[in-house]
């Protein structure tokens, strides 16, 4: 237990409640990406199958089209840098955690992969869901896929809530100190279980120009720039972002 986190949390609740309510209020509530949520680059059977999960940056929230969002972009920049045909698939759902996604996913047809990248956290540090039970949801995923996918399942970083300048101060920094906590889980979650998971550090996104009109989500040249980054990581590593 963080105990001074939560007599932190205890202690500016009022403000924290009047902040995060007002937060939402104020912030430009985007909509999901639309178009296809599959596609690919190149000709013929794809060399390798991408699978994005998660909440709203697999939505994706922030730009038009499904081929401007994470996915999509991954594939084009693996593919341009390998010359390989790659498929992509994405399915998201804004605002929604992670005990949640495990549910919706128990009833919805996704393709096999070799890939799987999980885009989640923040709806879970929002909602101050448990870290026991954010570890117990990672496990229960992970074995919902096993039939569809046998390697680790990329655990893409919390991103750093403390700078997300759209959010007023305090709030913005207990929220961060709650985003860190759970990117510690994943760190220890993939350093405990290697087989089911690997932790992926991708580059935070600050610049104005790279985030959406809400400047909270990645805009186009947002996706962009974190595709850039983990396709450096696919090309100089071991065959996977």
């Amino acid at each position: 237990m963080h105990l001074p986190f939560w007599l932190t949390t205890a202690l500016l609740f009022p403000v924290l409640l009047y902040q995060g309510k007002r937060a939402r209020r104020t912030t430009p509530r985007l909509p999901e990406a639309e178009g296809s949520p599959y596609g690919q680059y190149g000709e013929g059977a794809p060399a390798r199958r991408i699978l994005v999960i998660g909440e709203s940056t697999a939505a994706g929230v922030g730009v038009e089209t499904h081929n401007q969002g994470l996915a999509s972009q991954l594939a084009r920049q693996i593919h341009e840098r390998t010359g390989q045909t790659i498929a992509w698939h994405t399915f998201g759902i804004n605002g929604i955690r992670l005990g949640a996604l495990v549910r919706e996913l128990e009833t919805t047809e996704l393709p096999e992969a070799d890939v799987v990248l999980l885009s989640m956290g923040v709806n879970d540090t929002t909602g101050f869901t448990p870290r026991f039970r954010f570890r117990r949801q990672l496990r229960e995923l992970r074995q919902l896929l096993a039939p569809r996918h046998s390697g680790p399942m990329l655990l893409l970083n919390v991103p750093p809530m403390h700078l997300f300048t759209a959010l007023p101060s305090p709030l913005r920094y207990v929220l961060g100190w709650r985003a860190r906590q759970l990117d510690n889980l994943y760190i220890r979650v993939a350093k405990q279980f290697p087989e089911d998971f690997r932790y992926v550090n991708y580059p935070v996104v600050t610049d104005p120009e790279l985030l959406a009109r809400d400047g909270y989500h990645p805009g186009q040249r947002g996706y962009q720039y974190i595709a850039e980054a983990l396709a450096a990581g696919y090309a100089l590593g071991d065959g996977s972002p």
